[in-house]
């Protein structure tokens, strides 16, 4: 296996970090571009960690090292670690969730991207396989006293066909041609996964899968493969290796099975150390009708999944990712985000004790 460590040099002062060393901890995330501002504020949360989420870097079809290496360099001036780049733009590989016809090039381009990030020293990089995108249909969902959050409603959203214009689509939305079905995604995947992991494993580049969202069946015509436990267990078997594994993003597997089945999945998945981090949100309701909340107001006990985290051994961060509004917030949801990850941390230390 790989050794798993960090170019880390805060304060400009060279050090290797073993990635297996680091304890389960709280971080930051779901931001597109670094300023001193964003980096001071997750210093004054208390965290030493955060990831970009599909960055603004230069670069309509791949990103160069010179550009990954300056956020990296800036995280380090901080006396911040940057651990993860999560979601390249969906153009850069649309074709190849969708088996069209110029993959190859963005094959081409995506290698290139993965060893710019390796040479950077970026540990991970958190991908998704869904063309469809993120859906929610609607986003100012009152769910404690005026806070707003998003939900989604399968009712609402089930008779949109390929191709046709929609804003339940809000996140890496690719207009499809027609229906696409498992067998099809599934291919893709597959023929993607045998290409580029073998590039991951050189680079040192971690590959963290995100479930889709929200993972029902099939959204749009485009079918939604991993939006089950089995699914994520075949994608790992098929393609086992130290640096593939898992985005656990916590409020998608409770939305599963209206927070059924989470522990299992962190035991299962946590045990063969293929959780490399967490998006630890939570929601009310099953997948066919939910809502994004508080994370003291979920489906599950936000105590019980971070001690299942501690008893397998789970050792890496835990962001945010969503959250609701909070009265006064900004478009970042800063206060959403500081309760979330004070809530995170006291959990941390709580369990820990």
């Amino acid at each position: 296996m790989r050794e798993l460590t960090l170019n880390y040099s805060p304060r400009r002062q060279q050090k290797m970090i073993n990635l297996h060393e680091l304890p389960m901890r709280a971080g930051m995330g779901q931001f597109d571009e670094v300023c001193s501002e964003r980096l001071q504020f997750i210093k004054q949360c208390g965290c030493d960690d955060f990831l970009l989420n599909t960055p603004k870097f230069p670069g309509s079809e791949r990103w160069e090292y010179e550009d990954i290496a300056k956020a990296v360099r800036s995280a380090d001036d901080a006396g911040l670690r940057l651990m993860a780049i999560e979601n390249v733009p969906a153009t850069f590989y649309d074709k190849i969730m969708l088996g069209q016809p110029g993959r190859e090039q963005q094959l081409d381009n995506m290698i290139h991207t993965v060893r710019s990030l390796g040479r950077a020293g970026v540990p991970a990089l958190g991908y998704h396989f869904m063309p469809g995108g993120v859906w929610r249909t609607a986003t100012d969902t009152d769910v404690r006293d005026g806070a707003l959050a998003t939900s989604f409603d399968y009712e609402k959203a089930k008779s949109v066909r390929p191709g046709e214009e929609t804003n339940f689509g809000i996140y890496a939305t690719i207009q499809a041609d027609r229906e696409y079905t498992d067998e099809e995604i599934w291919d893709n995947y597959c023929w993607y996964m045998e290409r580029i992991l073998p590039v991951c494993e050189d680079a040192g580049v971690r590959m963290a899968l995100h479930p889709d969202d929200p993972p029902i069946e099939s959204l749009g015509g485009v079918a939604r493969v991993f939006r089950n436990f089995e699914n994520f267990r075949r994608a790992m078997d098929v393609f086992n290796s130290p640096m593939h594994g898992l985005d656990f993003c916590h409020g998608c597997w409770s939305e599963m099975r209206g927070g059924e089945g989470v522990l299992d999945a962190i035991r299962y998945f946590g045990e063969r150390d293929k959780i490399f981090y967490v998006h630890f949100r939570d929601v009310q309701g099953p997948v066919e009708c939910f809502t994004e909340c508080l994370l003291d107001e979920g489906n599950c006990d936000p105590v019980e999944t971070i001690r299942t985290l501690k008893q397998v051994g789970f050792n890496g961060f835990l962001i945010p990712d969503h959250v609701p509004r909070i009265v006064g917030d900004t478009d970042w949801c800063h206060r959403g985000r500081a309760w979330t990850v004070g809530y995170i941390k006291a959990l941390i230390a709580a369990v820990n004790i």
